[in-house]
């Protein structure tokens, strides 16, 4: 798995397939963000609420908590507009899309638009180790499609500079 220093990583919540042997701490934090806004999600719970409980999960100290707001309470205040973001990309109806998929996506969506200071092919690389490890058997597919979709929107400068230094190495 990537970590993000190339320029610098709940009880509801469905228990990883598979743990990484070790994880950065923006790794981590972004692990918990996803329980927590599992339970927003799903059990249309309040993100303080399940702020406060998520803090309390073992391991939760060895997460970048401020990633973690970052993630927990700008998707939660931004769902409306990272749905958005999202729907054009979609092949089925948005109530139709798994919750650890849509919370996914809009991490991932988030940190586009956001966290400039992560690398895009990062973000990429995290969200779909996430799916994988979190959500259904094609999951990760799904959320590599659509964050693929969205990177040249919210990152463009930089997907195309990604995209010239590919083929000038053809």
């Amino acid at each position: 798995m990537t970590t993000d220093t190339p320029s610098s990583e709940a009880a509801a919540a469905p228990a990883p397939r598979g743990r990484a042997p070790t994880r950065s701490a923006r790794s981590r934090s972004r692990e918990f963000a996803l329980q927590a806004l599992y339970q927003v999600l799903v059990g249309r719970n309040d993100a303080s609420a399940v702020d406060t409980f998520t803090r309390d999960l073992a391991g939760f100290s060895k997460a970048d908590a401020v990633h973690y707001d970052a993630l927990l309470f700008g998707c939660s205040q931004e769902a409306q507009a990272l749905d958005r973001l999202i729907e054009p990309l979609l092949d089925r109806p948005l109530a139709e899309i798994s919750p650890i998929e849509r919370a996914t996506m809009w991490m991932g969506a988030y940190e586009f638009q956001h966290c400039l200071d992560v690398p895009w092919r990062v973000v990429l690389n995290e969200y779909i180790e996430l799916s994988k490890r979190f959500g259904g058997t094609d999951g990760h597919k799904y959320v590599n499609g659509v964050l693929n979709g969205l990177a040249p929107q919210l990152r463009a400068v930089e997907v195309a500079a990604d995209r010239a230094d590919a083929r000038a190495r053809k």
